[in-house]
This record gives structure tokens, C-alpha cells and sequence, in this order.
């Protein structure tokens, strides 16, 4: 099958997976690559059982990339946790990939996504196909979908598409490398049996050493077979080249000099903070040790391996450490989801008996479910047993919340019938003229039907609308008579306007006692006007503000200019139709003046800390603001004085 061959050919276009690839240890065959030396027939089996080969893994992985021409080039797509993800998002994710990324470099990307849109839209249907049977549908009728789920199905093929284009065309390009590649070894083999100048001959062989690194990505399968068998006929040709020691000797100076540097390189890899990227870069060092540098002089061919070796070991056991520390995550946020299964199922256990109770626990579900897909990771073991648990739960939930309004159905009728009463009474009180009587009945109805609860579906706009005609009916009427009075509100609040217009105009005599007054009679003048209505109190500020700016011009003591205009707010309260106000008013008084009182305490309370004397800067500050406030203190308890006035 092409789409099988395809997948295979994309595990190498993708990278490697995070997690180390696990090698059997009868088949490690650890070598010196280019040195060629076997594994020591001495190291036990035990040890090569308990301890993974670091060498064994990346030459893994670098047969994966063997057959991925633009690995080089490939920039790392980051991983997001599409776990935590709604259907919406995922869709979102798939299409930014397909649009902006290379279609080789997002296959883990592409099935991460499929498998939780897959889960996620599963967990949906199963839920839309049980309310559907729970409402008498049959369920081989049943057929749901969704704007998402069309869009990604779309979304999903023009990946497959163009994946298997792609594929097609590099699985050509692998096989015609591969060829070339088998050519240029047996060009090698020749080389020891052409009768030239020895110079000539080395000069062919580096040649075909070039055409050898340029010769593009061949298959995985077929990658390290075909390099060992490149690497030994490289080292049948450096034994021919015994005879002549010089180009022999220059080469493994150069392969020497370029393999320290690369053991450099790796050493300094281990100092990298991210150990991913420590990885792949070492993995890149053992590519091109492997493939593009020959031997050394066997003097030195052990200590330079075992430096390189050791060197590798370090950052592996980084590696190891780091999915190790992954591991323990996992494992905590399996914890997590399993508390959060569990609360579900108590949940489940604890079934709520009226509509108000089923309406909490279905938010607490729905939160529990959102944290459960905020919880992160776990354990790819357990992955999908972790995901059925929390599924049969949610759906066990599910189950009695149907079932219980399934039940409730039952006495819909009745709420039905009670409902309809009420619709008949307020028709016939929709045109009642005995507002006293008739305003709290009206009232009530309105507060029964609220209680009476629900009615079938097919009936609950239609009563609905009678009902609200027939309130709004009779509450129009009595709204209209009220305004009637707002319109006598009005007409007062339109003279206000013209006697505020009328009072900026106003201009000081110059005789204080005579100007103050007629400041007096404006107050006067004011409060004869009438109420006005509650929308529009704020012209009793514009009102008050000239008043103030009047007493500033008079020269009017603070308090006895705010005593004058709070007599005018004490007539407006007593006027008012709200008794209650003017108890309000006193008790406002009575808590300012507690207030007051407070703050001159803790100011004087503070003085006693001050170790300064009264030349202090800040010891002035705290006296003036202590003068302040008594002076407030003083206006507020003249203003309760002159409440208590008023009821006697």
C-alpha cells in the first residue's frame, strides 16, 4: 500500500520521537564506525540488557533522516499540548500547519491532533445519539455532525493528498540515490586493480568520496548496510595505500585533526540547557564522523573513539535523565486526572433532586471537565484507559441527569394546566381600572408563574406570550396614569431650569446682609417649585453650586453656607412621598460623625510618634489635617442638630 510505504518514508521526514528508541541488545552492534572496531567480546550480557547503547540509538536515528533530503534545512515546528484544546482550536492547528509547514515535517503534528479531534468529536456523538434516544428518537435514525468536524474531514484529506504526492515522488528519488550510491562503491572496489600513477589512482578516490556526500538520501532500510560496505572498501583502499605512506599519513592527519574538533564540539554540548537540542546537534557530529571524515592511524583510533564515546555517554544520560523527570510529570498529571474522574463519580453518586440542584452539578461537571483537559499529559500506557475512564464517568453522569428530566417530563402537564389558569385570570384583569386591588394580584400571578416550573416544550412559547400580552396589557394602563404625574414633575423640573437660567444672571449688591437674603429667598423660591422627577435630581446639584459660589462671593462661613442649603435638602426629603428617607438621612449623619471621630483619633494617635516638635514640617501637616477634621466633625453634628429639629 502506498499510504503504509508513505508513513514509513515520513517517520524519518518527522525527526525522532522524544522518548529513546529501545534496541534489543542481542542486535546492538556498537563499532567504532569508521575505525571498525567490533564490540568487546568480554562486556557481559547483563550489562548490555540493563544499559542502552547511546552509539545504537543515533545511528537509528540517522537512518531515519537517511531517507529525508531537507532534513538539514528543517526548522523544529513546536509541539503544543493539543490535549487541552476544544475541536474549534484543533481544526485551527491542522489548517495553520497544512498552510505554512512543509507537509514531510508534520505527520506527528498532524496524528496528535486527529487522534484528541477524533476522541474529543466521539465524545460529543456519543453524548448527541443517547439525548436523542432519551427523546424517543430511534437510534439507527440518528446522524450528527458538526461545521468542524466537515471542515476538518477537508482539512484532513488535502494532507493525505498532498502527503502521498510527496512521498511518491521522494520514494523515486530515494531508489535512483541509492543506485548511484552502489555505483560509486563499486568504482571504489576498482580502484585497487587499475594499473595507474598511484597519485592518479588517490586523486579518483577523492572524487568519488565527493560524489559519495553529494549523493542525496537513500532509504532507511537500506542505509547502514550500504555505508559499512562503503566503509569497508574505503578501508581495503587505505590498506592499498600502504605503499604509499605520505597521501596515507596526510589523510589521517586531516580525519584526525577534524574528528578533535568534533569531539570538541561534543564536548561543549553538554554545557546546552536544552536537551533535545544538545541531542540532535551530537547526532549531527556522528553523521558527519560517520560519513564524511575516514580513519585515523591506528595509534590513535581507541583514545580518539573513546573520548567521542565518552563524550556522547554524557549528553545520553542528560537525555535519559530529562524523560525520566517527563515520566514523573506524566505520572503527576495521571494523578490529577484521576482525582478529577473520581470527583465525577461522586458526583454521579450524589444525584441532585430538583432542577436548581442539576443545574450546579452540571456546571461542576462541566468545570471538572475543563480541568481534566487542562491537567496535561499522561503516560502514553495509559493514555487511552485514562481517557475511557473519564469518558464512562462524564456519560454515567449524563445518564442520571437524563433521567431525571426524562421524569420531570411527567409532571409538565400538570405545571401546564396551573399555568393555563393563570393565563385566563390575567386576561380577565388586563382591563381592570381598581389599580389598589387589582396591581397586587397582578403581581402575584406574575411571581406563581415562576414558581410553577416547566411545561412541554411544544407549549411554552405559545402560553408564554398569552400570559406576558395580558401583564403588559394592564401594566401599560397603570404605568400612563402614573405618567400623568411625571408630566406635573416635568412641568416643575422645566421651572427649575428657567430659575436656575435666571440665577446665573444674578449679580451681588455689594450689601452683604441684603445680597444674603436674597440668596435666603432664592432657596426659598426654589422649594415652592415642587418635585421633580428622580431622572433629573441632578439639577439640584447645579442649583447648589451656585448657591456656593454666591456664599464664597458673600464671604459666608463654610458651615453656615452649608447649613442654609442643607435646610433646602431637608425640605426636599420632607416632601418626599418615601418616609424613609429622612431615617436614612440620620443614620448616614450619625456614621459620618463615627468616621470623623476615627480618623481625629488615629491622627492624634499618631502625633504621640512623631519625635518632633512643632517647627516639624510633617507635625504642621498632621495638625492642620487634625483642624480639618474637627471643623467637618463640627458641620456634620450641626447638621444631625438641625435634623433633630424636624421632628419635634
Amino acid at each position: 500500500m502506498l499510504e503504509d510505504k508513505n508513513d514509513n518514508l515520513q517517520a524519518a521526514a518527522e525527526g525522532k520521537e522524544e522518548n529513546p528508541i529501545e534496541t534489543s541488545s542481542q542486535s546492538i552492534s556498537s563499532s567504532k564506525d569508521d575505525e571498525n572496531i567490533k564490540v568487546n567480546s568480554g562486556e557481559s550480557e547483563v550489562e548490555e540488557e540493563q544499559e542502552e547503547d547511546p552509539q545504537n540509538e543515533i545511528d537509528e536515528s540517522n537512518a531515519e533522516d537517511a531517507e529525508d533530503e531537507g532534513h538539514k534545512d528543517r526548522h523544529e515546528i513546536p509541539m503544543p499540548d493539543y490535549h487541552v484544546m476544544d475541536m474549534e482550536a484543533l481544526v485551527n492547528e491542522l489548517e495553520k500547519l497544512i498552510r505554512k509547514e512543509k507537509v514531510q515535517a508534520i505527520k506527528r503534528h498532524v496524528d496528535s491532533i486527529k487522534s484528541e479531534f477524533d476522541l474529543k468529536f466521539q465524545e460529543l456523538l456519543e453524548q448527541k445519539k443517547e439525548d436523542f434516544v432519551n427523546d424517543g428518537g430511534n437510534e439507527i435514525d440518528f446522524v450528527y455532525t458538526t461545521s468542524d468536524k466537515k471542515k476538518f474531514n477537508e482539512l484532513y484529506g488535502e494532507y493525505k493528498e498532498k502527503k502521498n504526492h510527496y512521498y511518491k515522488s521522494l520514494e523515486n528519488r530515494l531508489q535512483a540515490n541509492l543506485e548511484n550510491r552502489l555505483a560509486i562503491i563499486e568504482e571504489l572496489k576498482g580502484l585497487i586493480n587499475v594499473e595507474e600513477n598511484i597519485n592518479d589512482t588517490y586523486k579518483h578516490f577523492k572524487e568519488l568520496q565527493d560524489r559519495w556526500r553529494n549523493a542525496g538520501p537513500i532509504p532507511r532500510v537500506n542505509y547502514n548496510d550500504v555505508w559499512r560496505t562503503y566503509h569497508h572498501h574505503v578501508e581495503i583502499f587505505y590498506d592499498f595505500l600502504d605503499l604509499n605512506r605520505d597521501l596515507r599519513d596526510l589523510d589521517f592527519k586531516h580525519n584526525l585533526e577534524e574528528k578533535e574538533k568534533i569531539i570538541a564540539q561534543s564536548e561543549q554540548l553538554a554545557e546546552i540547557g536544552d536537551v533535545n537540542k544538545a541531542f540532535r546537534e551530537l547526532q549531527l557530529l556522528h553523521k558527519i564522523w560517520k560519513e564524511d571524515l575516514g580513519p585515523v592511524d591506528r595509534e590513535h583510533r581507541d583514545a580518539i573513539w573513546d573520548r567521542f564515546s565518552a563524550a556522547t555517554k554524557v549528553i545520553h544520560q542528560k537525555r535519559q535523565e530529562y524523560f525520566k523527570n517527563q515520566d514523573a510529570i506524566h505520572e503527576a498529571n495521571l494523578a490529577v486526572k484521576e482525582t478529577i474522574i473520581n470527583k465525577i463519580k461522586a458526583i454521579t453518586q450524589q444525584p441532585a433532586n430538583n432542577h436548581g440542584g442539576w443545574q450546579k452539578q452540571i456546571k461542576e461537571v462541566e468545570a471538572l471537565r475543563e480541568d481534566f483537559f487542562n491537567a496535561g499529559r499522561v503516560p502514553y500506557k495509559v493514555n487511552e484507559q485514562t481517557w475511557a475512564a473519564f469518558k464512562e464517568a462524564v456519560r454515567s453522569f449524563n445518564r442520571n441527569k437524563n433521567s431525571f428530566y426524562k421524569n420531570l417530563k411527567k409532571g409538565q402537564q400538570e405545571n401546564l394546566d396551573k399555568k393555563m389558569e393563570l393565563v385566563k385570570l390575567a386576561q380577565s384583569l388586563k382591563d381592570s381600572e381598581d389599580w389598589e386591588e387589582t396591581t397586587p394580584i397582578m403581581k402575584k400571578i406574575q411571581s406563581d408563574w415562576k414558581k410553577i416550573g416547566h411545561v412541554p416544550r411544544k407549549y411554552s412559547d405559545k402560553i408564554w406570550n398569552e400570559f406576558k400580552a395580558a401583564c403588559n396589557h394592564y401594566f401599560d394602563k397603570l404605568h400612563a396614569r402614573k405618567n400623568e404625574h411625571f408630566k406635573v414633575e416635568m412641568e416643575a423640573f422645566e421651572k427649575k431650569k428657567a430659575f436656575l437660567d435666571d440665577l446665573k444672571s444674578y449679580e451681588l449688591s455689594g450689601d452683604k446682609e441684603k445680597d444674603l437674603a436674597q440668596v435666603k429667598q432664592f432657596i426659598a423660591d426654589w422649594k415652592t417649585i415642587g418635585k421633580i422627577p428622580h431622572s433629573k435630581k441632578s439639577i439640584e446639584g447645579k442649583f447648589n453650586k451656585i448657591l456656593d459660589a454666591l456664599f464664597k462671593k458673600l464671604d459666608v462661613e463654610k458651615q453656615k453656607a452649608e447649613l442654609i442649603k442643607y435646610g433646602n435638602k431637608l425640605d426636599q426629603l420632607a416632601n418626599s412621598d418615601n418616609d424613609s428617607l429622612i431615617n436614612n438621612e440620620r443614620i448616614f449623619i450619625r456614621r459620618k460623625i463615627d468616621e470623623v471621630k476615627s480618623e481625629i483619633r488615629q491622627l492624634e494617635n499618631n502625633l504621640q510618634f512623631i519625635n518632633a516638635d512643632d517647627s516639624n514640617p510633617i507635625v504642621q501637616e498632621v495638625q492642620k489635617n487634625i483642624e480639618k477634621h474637627r471643623e467637618d466633625l463640627n458641620l456634620w453634628k450641626a447638621k444631625l442638630k438641625k435634623l433633630k429639629n424636624m421632628d419635634q
